[in-house]
């Protein structure tokens, strides 16, 4: 089924991120997290996309397929582009459409200088123009309620966030944030800018303070007050650090779907058992 079906059907939308393993040895060792993560009736599960080399390709693949088939949950396939020419993406294409997979979320990429860029590709919105052009799948964008890195500022951003949609992106699923209101001062951008296709905020629960860190140095998100009292107090106490993050993300959530926002992206980084904890803790709610 197709990400704006769903929308369409659902009051209330539930999805998970989850990253394929980096070796083939280990996609049948994900099994036990995909049967937890099912048994929470997410209504699709997105697989990231490794860039440089056919290996990654075939895994985010292989993973895809899976929870398609296996455990009856829809796909959403990560593609990027900075590296790919339009031969690679039709390659690609042509391998989810036979597989029955019919969501892609359409992303640049982050730029690596081990990896070389093509010249086909600057940007996730020539993707999805592309995409648009070639194929029938739906078509999912990333969105940053507080920029991205690059963007000049927040007219910058909407700038390039309805070029994406004009293009034919048909939800938007948002970056990390810890503090609501940024969200809600960017959905409100968004509407103002003529942007009214869904959009899902993500929310990554806190259980490691040193990758937040590292996630929020490469995504930008700002830390509110009360959240750095929690890395602050409990960040070298992992029990602690466990127990108040979930806390935190369930809070987020709680206020989010209390404001009318209808739908919520997990960044489960492939822990089921701080998804089944977030699941518990808003089962009643959403």
């Amino acid at each position: 089924m197709k990400l704006n079906q769903i929308h369409n059907q659902k009051k209330n939308v539930l999805s998970f991120e989850i990253f394929p393993p980096k070796k083939d040895s280990e996609l049948k060792n994900i099994d036990a997290t995909l049967e937890i993560l099912c048994e929470l009736n997410p209504d699709f599960i997105s697989v990231t996309f490794g860039a440089g080399g056919s290996s990654n390709h075939n895994r985010t693949i292989e993973l895809a397929k899976k929870i398609k088939y296996k455990y009856h949950v829809e796909p959403v396939v990560h593609l990027t582009c900075l590296s790919y020419d339009k031969k690679d993406i039709d390659e690609f294409s042509k391998i989810l459409a036979a597989e029955g997979i019919e969501n892609i979320l359409a992303l640049r990429g982050d730029r690596n200088p081990d990896i070389p860029e093509k010249d086909e590709f600057h940007h996730a919105s020539d993707l999805i123009t592309y995409l648009k052009n070639t194929n029938d799948f739906c078509i999912a964008a990333a969105c940053y309620p507080e920029c991205h890195p690059e963007s000049a500022n927040r007219i910058d951003e909407m700038r390039h966030l309805r070029k994406k949609v004009d293009a034919g992106a048909e939800l938007l699923l948002s970056q990390l944030f810890f503090d609501n209101s940024c969200f809600y001062r960017f959905e409100e951008d968004c509407r103002i800018a003529g942007i009214d296709v869904p959009i899902t905020p993500g929310i990554m629960p806190v259980i490691n303070a040193n990758q937040i860190r590292r996630m929020v140095t490469m995504c930008g998100a700002s830390l509110p007050k009360r959240f750095q009292k929690i890395i602050y107090k409990y960040g070298d106490k992992k029990e602690a650090l466990f127990d108040a993050g979930m806390s935190y993300a369930i809070s987020q959530i709680i206020d989010l779907l209390t404001n009318d926002v209808n739908s919520i992206h997990l960044y489960t980084m492939n822990n089921p058992i701080v998804a089944r904890r977030i699941c518990e803790g808003i089962k009643n709610i959403i």
